[in-house]
């Protein structure tokens, strides 16, 4: 059963599923699914067609679902969807999606979301991430899997990063960044590549090879992007991460930091 405390104001629209623990002062609204094992703690507003899975836990003052801060946001019908596992730190921040993103924002599975973060509307976040304290995200952002953003950041609209890479603290993210890449700066470029990551996904030697000498020919070789990607596919075996590197390379809208 839900074990709702008695200072807690749930809609009786609202979809709660079993073992659901809701705790003081909290408000769910009409609209919201939530799923079984999750953990709402005091003082939680969640509202709108908020869709949360499984063994999330919550914490006091996070906003969960509130309309976009977008002023073309009209009221339409948009939705957040919350995976499994996540971990949701005090007065953290998620929008759901607008018509001008797909009227979705999308959060995978095992997250930590630290304290003060924002997750802004059409955000599309995978799984195994950290966004530490205060970091921003803008509107239309992707990030891959595995990632850390670190504390401070802040990351500019329809900017993507991939997966595995690494945000060094206080960065202004205004370009793609690359899958298994560090960066840092304002504005942020690339440092190298995130090897402590790879090692700790138990990427092997050979494979971490090849993507340093993508990353040697990309970026550091003064070629253009077209001939640089084309010498790639002649030279460095097409591991999963090379191929990973070349399409998202291949696929970027804004441009690559560098």
């Amino acid at each position: 059963m839900v074990r709702r405390h008695p200072t807690a104001v749930v809609d009786p629209a609202a979809e709660l599923d079993d073992d659901v623990e809701v705790g003081p002062y909290s408000v769910i609204g009409a609209g919201t699914r939530i799923g079984k094992g999750t953990r709402i703690r005091s003082h939680v507003v969640i509202e709108g067609n908020t869709w949360i899975g499984r063994d999330n836990v919550i914490y006091p003052f996070a906003t969960v679902g509130s309309n976009p801060q977008d002023l073309k946001y009209r009221g339409e019908e948009s939705r957040l969807i919350i995976g499994d596992g996540n971990t949701i730190r005090e007065f953290a921040s998620l929008n759901p999606g607008t018509a001008g993103g797909g009227l979705v924002t999308r959060i995978g599975q095992r997250n930590l979301l630290m304290m003060q973060c924002h997750i802004a509307h059409d955000c599309v976040i995978g799984d195994d991430n950290i966004v530490a304290n205060g970091a921003t995200l803008g509107g239309h952002v992707a990030v891959g899997d595995h990632v850390i953003i670190g504390g401070l950041v802040g990351v500019h609209q329809f900017v993507a990063i991939g997966s595995g890479a690494i945000i060094g603290a206080g960065s202004m993210v205004s370009k793609d960044v690359p899958p298994y890449c560090n960066a840092t700066g304002d504005r942020v470029r690339l440092r190298g590549l995130n090897y402590e990551g790879l090692k700790r996904r138990g990427v092997d030697r050979q494979r971490i090879d090849a993507l340093r000498q993508v990353y040697r020919i990309l970026f550091r070789s003064q070629l253009r992007l077209k001939p640089a990607l084309e010498r790639v596919r002649q030279e460095v075996p097409r591991t999963h991460e090379v191929e990973q590197m070349i399409r998202f390379v291949e696929d970027s809208q804004r441009g690559v930091c560098r």
